[in-house]
């Protein structure tokens, strides 16, 4: 970085232009390569910029961009079984099986958000959400007796983030017919805490 700021600085002070690189060369080596928070604001620059970023070759080739130099995982949950896969640039193998730390088949759970190698699931039979790292088999139930926790899925919605001071957390929002309710759990305390969101009732459906 220091490099291309000295480049640019020489380039003004003897008021010569730098070489067009190009829109191929920008849209094929530069942009795939960016973090993933430079892309999105990579879309505001121009229409065409927007289009390209917008296509699933860009996505697959960005991916790929972000897999070099570290050990991406896949999670892959079938109807009786669940394994981890080590995935390089171009391949997939070292599938592991492992076994779920809750007494539902694999089909039974639900994806709801991930994160950094973690991940907010739901069981489907009795829409308990849990916080479940496959890679070192741990898992914690956030469900409590307060009804906090519990999944609706046709009005709910969940996330998961990182706040300020880096402890993770779930947002989870509730949607009831006149409102709307939004709920954070903290990993670091295990306690849910209401977020105020909207002063005013929801629309009705």
């Amino acid at each position: 970085m220091k490099k291309l700021k000295g480049c640019l600085y020489s380039a003004s002070e003897s008021n010569t232009k730098l070489p067009d690189l190009g829109p191929d060369l920008i849209m094929s080596e530069i942009l795939p390569r960016l973090p993933a928070k430079c892309v999105g604001r990579a879309k505001k620059v121009c229409k065409e910029w927007l289009s390209c970023i917008s296509l699933k070759e860009f996505v697959m080739m960005h991916c790929r961009h972000m897999c070099k130099g570290s050990r991406q995982k896949i999670l892959s949950i079938g109807q009786e079984s669940c394994f981890i896969s080590s995935t390089g640039v171009d391949l997939v193998d070292e599938k592991t099986m492992i076994t779920l730390p809750f007494h539902v088949r694999p089909s039974d759970v639900w994806i709801l958000s991930s994160l950094n190698g973690l991940l907010c699931v739901c069981l489907r039979n009795t829409f308990e959400m849990l916080i479940w790292n496959p890679l070192i088999r741990s898992c914690i139930n956030i469900s409590d007796s307060k009804s906090y926790g519990f999944f609706k899925i046709y009005s709910d919605a969940v996330g998961l983030y990182i706040d300020s001071s880096n402890d993770y957390r779930v947002l989870h929002i509730k949607r009831g017919r006149f409102t709307v309710d939004v709920m954070a759990y903290s990993r670091r305390t295990s306690h849910w805490k209401r977020i105020p969101f909207l002063q005013k009732k929801a629309l009705p459906y």
